[in-house]
């Protein structure tokens, strides 16, 4: 095999290295949701993250092509997050496991925590 292919790989885990984690999915629903997100507001929308993994998930994110990062040249710095076109064709999936995990919330009576959306 040459250097500049690579191995055959799982759809499965190719998808999950790329919206897995605790924070990606929330951070894509959030954006989804609002349209147009900046820093600021995502940190209020998720507080039980901290600013260095915020940051490294939405360039993550952005790495892979899922949000659109645009930055104003001001004072003070503006920057605002949106979904690529292949971030909104995830959206329906994320939704279908937002609605199986409520279900199943209900199901053992654990509180489902309202959000501003």
């Amino acid at each position: 095999m040459k250097n500049n292919e690579t191995e055959p790989m799982c759809a499965v885990d190719f998808a999950f290295r790329r919206i897995g984690g605790k924070y990606k999915g929330r951070i894509l629903w959030y954006v989804s949701k609002y349209e147009v997100l900046r820093f600021g507001e995502l940190k209020r929308l998720m507080n039980d993250i901290t600013t260095k993994m915020l940051t490294q998930t939405l360039r993550e994110l952005e790495n892979n092509e899922l949000l659109n990062r645009k930055v104003y040249h001001e004072v003070p710095p503006k920057v605002e997050y949106t979904l690529t076109e292949t971030g909104k064709s995830l959206i329906p999936f994320i939704n279908l496991l937002r609605d199986w995990g409520i279900s199943q919330m209900e199901k053992e009576n654990i509180p489902i925590r309202k959000h501003q959306v």
